[in-house]
């Protein structure tokens, strides 16, 4: 017997509380008729031309994304503008949409907890921790120490190749033990005292001014954290598979597919 769009979103919302969303943040069902038939649900990271085109290939009644389309306040969805178009398409298409976003950072085996797994991070605590939530970002320790080098290499074995690569601030042959991580956007991070007490700090979208603080403070305090950028699509794709099983353990008869389309917005790169 199919299930009902509402009863893969009580599915969804019991696997990613929304109880564990960031205040700002504005993940759930974001369209759809909650008594509509849904047979296929379809993950990715961002829902955008590309993964709206994809889903409705498949013929999927749920596309269901990590990052809310309309997380910023919209005052129209006409289909004249980029967020309107894709809606419309969906509605059109019957395929609905929701978002889990930081209710699915926060969980265990949230995008944070997969990328430490798949690290092989022990012991890991969350960078904030936010109760029965769970918690932003990981803290664990490697195996064995390593070098900052080969810990990059690490990174670049486990996640999907973007154009921007992997890019580390610190001595390549530093060795570090005590890794700090989070999954997307994590400067806001940089001054946790988790993080600062780490041996290396990895995350996604690190600008400028941040890094180089952080930096100039860690070399004044005695050199660590040092700073890996990763790419902030690939840091949360490695969540979806993850994501796609728990579904199918929740709700046996949904047949669920993953999105191999690489949505980060980079394209290549010059080098000098």
């Amino acid at each position: 017997m199919p299930y009902s769009l509402v009863q893969v979103n009580t599915a969804i919302e019991s696997l990613w509380p929304l109880s564990g969303a960031s205040e700002w943040d504005a993940p759930g069902l974001v369209s759809g008729d909650p008594s509509a038939t849904v047979e296929r649900v379809h993950l990715a990271v961002d829902a955008v031309a590309a993964t709206v085109d994809e889903a409705i290939d498949l013929r999927a009644d749920l596309l269901l994304v990590h990052h809310p389309l309309l997380l910023r306040g919209v005052t129209s969805v006409a289909e004249d503008r980029v967020k309107g178009a894709l809606l419309a398409r969906l509605i059109r298409a019957g395929c609905g949409l929701v978002a889990a976003h930081t209710n699915a950072d926060v969980v265990d085996d949230g995008t944070s907890g997969v990328l430490a797994a798949r690290l092989g991070l022990r012991d890991t605590r969350p960078l904030e921790n936010q109760g029965e939530s769970g918690g932003i970002g990981r803290i664990g320790t490697l195996p064995a120490a390593v070098t900052l080098g080969r810990l990059a290499g690490m990174l670049a074995e486990v996640l999907p190749a973007t154009a921007t690569g992997i890019r580390v601030s610190g001595p390549y042959d530093a060795a570090v033990s005590t890794v700090a991580l989070c999954g997307g956007a994590g400067d806001s991070l940089l001054g946790s005292p988790e993080v600062v007490s780490a041996d290396v700090y990895i995350t996604s979208d690190l600008r400028h001014h941040p890094a180089s603080e952080a930096r100039e403070s860690a070399t004044h305090a005695g050199g660590t954290p040092y700073l890996i950028d990763v790419s902030h699509w690939a840091s949360e794709w490695l969540w979806l598979d993850t994501a796609a099983e728990a579904l199918r353990t929740a709700l046996p008869q949904l047949s669920v597919t993953v999105s191999e389309l690489r949505t980060d917005p980079w394209d290549f790169v010059v080098t000098q």
